[in-house]
């Protein structure tokens, strides 16, 4: 994947190198992070249906966060800006969602 448009590589491509290596895995694991990321609307929508209002369930954080860190090493690979960008503050947001709502399942105990 050596091209003009790489961003990352020159700096983490003697550290990474399998990061950059091109196979079809690559691309597996691409689509994997991509449907278990647009999966979380099908969660939360078929478990809206199912209370009859709109409800967003725990899994969707945990879906939420493993597939935007899922599509952000992808991003890493394909290494292009633009890609990059659009994922690298999810992972972060997710994690802080899923913090909030352990931190809430606790405080409801006590």
């Amino acid at each position: 994947m050596n091209d003009a448009g790489s961003f990352l590589q020159p700096f983490l491509g003697g550290i990474f190198p399998w990061l950059y290596s091109d196979s079809r895995w690559w691309t597996v694991f691409g689509l994997l992070g991509n449907l278990l990321f647009s999966s979380r609307f099908v969660v939360q929508w078929l478990y809206s249906e199912k209370l009859k209002k709109v409800v967003v369930p725990p899994v969707f954080w945990h879906i939420s966060f493993w597939g935007s860190v899922i599509a952000l090493l992808y991003a890493f690979h394909v290494d292009k800006l633009p890609v990059i960008l659009g994922y690298v503050f999810l992972p972060p947001l997710y994690a802080r969602n899923l913090v909030l709502l352990y931190k809430g399942k606790n405080s409801s105990k006590k």
